[in-house]
């Protein structure tokens, strides 16, 4: 099994070695030939994750799942805090007793309210991921029938910089639209 992250890597090299073959075989020729040649597009995955109405709608659905668990957060989060205000304030006129045991409930709550947030934080990071995924793979056999149809030799993602005339981000939307 490949790991995204050197696939990633292997992508870019491969993407890298494609281009400089096409300019080095085209060496003798001149640029702008090779440009015409060469078709390229690209996609803004940025765009695509905030624009795409199955973006969108994995976004409500995922805060309709944690809203209920965030509240919860929340609420201990301000019980907490409540807490700890009246331990400060009051931390002189009360017992030792009493002090230590309002000091271990705040205690035992601080580690069940840590331990929840850090509960909620990885599971919101795997359904996020997993919609993400599934958002993807719609995109990927978009940008793959858009490349087909324009006769694309090569369809490149998050560069530093692009010409607006080569971005087909607004086709790869409207295809998830549609579907």
């Amino acid at each position: 099994m490949i790991c995204k992250k050197s696939s990633n890597k292997f992508l870019s090299t491969l993407t890298a070695a494609l281009i400089g073959s096409a300019v080095l075989t085209a060496a003798s020729t001149p640029i702008s030939a090779v440009a015409d040649e060469l078709k390229v597009g690209y996609v803004n995955t940025q765009r695509i994750f905030r624009d795409a109405p199955a973006a969108q709608k994995a976004a409500k659905k995922l805060e309709s799942e944690f809203s209920k668990r965030d509240q919860e957060l929340q609420n201990m989060a301000r019980r907490l805090q409540t807490m700890q205000d009246n331990l400060e304030k009051n931390a002189v006129t009360m017992s030792e007793n009493e002090r230590r045991s309002k000091e271990k409930d705040f205690n035992d709550l601080s580690r069940d309210f840590q331990r929840r947030q850090r509960e909620f934080r990885e599971d919101l990071n795997l359904r996020q991921n997993e919609e993400n995924a599934a958002i993807i793979e719609k995109a990927n056999i978009a940008i793959k029938n858009i490349a087909e149809t324009d006769k694309l030799d090569l369809v490149l993602q998050d560069v530093v910089w692009v010409s607006p005339r080569l971005d087909i981000t607004d086709r790869v939307i409207k295809a998830l639209s549609t579907k």
